[in-house]
């Protein structure tokens, strides 16, 4: 959760307290669960309704995110798993938070997307679309990044 969270939010702080309060919110509305077997698809509701009351709170502000070595792909070379890493991360802060949330529950927490729709609360079919438009929004950017570190290397400014 604490790693999802950081990527929603952008806010290490915040994202601890998302986690917080969602923990907070599960103990205190346990008895209340209906269907244990869906205790999963419940705490991610639980989860995103945390990170959306952050966010509503939340000032426009730069952040710099930390994703957790959990996170990082294995790679043969470490400069270029960071710089790979640190891409990702900035394309991802520069989505916009209903673009983020899907990317982190699909592709980091490894929900199926009816889940991930589920967990956000939205039809299916807006889960998709948001999840085509955020790979698309993170692929511009990612590329955008790469032109612009060629023409920098060749000494011209993008």
């Amino acid at each position: 959760l604490d790693a999802a969270a950081r990527l929603i939010l952008r806010d290490p702080d915040r994202a601890q307290d998302a986690v917080q309060e969602t923990l907070v919110r599960c103990w205190r509305d346990l008895p209340t669960l209906r269907e244990p077997d869906r205790f999963d698809a419940w705490l991610n509701r639980l989860f995103l309704n945390a990170c959306k009351d952050q966010l509503r709170h939340v000032k426009r502000r730069s952040v710099e995110v930390m994703l957790p070595e959990t996170l990082a792909t294995a790679m043969p070379d470490a400069q270029a798993a960071f710089a790979d890493r640190d891409q990702i991360e900035r394309g991802i802060s520069r989505l916009d938070p209903e673009h983020r949330v899907v990317i982190v529950l699909h592709y980091f927490l490894d929900l199926p997307l009816p889940d991930a729709a589920t967990a956000m609360g939205v039809p299916l079919g807006t889960a998709k679309s948001r999840l085509h438009r955020a790979t698309q929004a993170l692929r511009a950017t990612l590329d955008a990044d790469a032109r612009g570190q060629v023409a920098h290397s060749e000494g011209r400014f993008a």
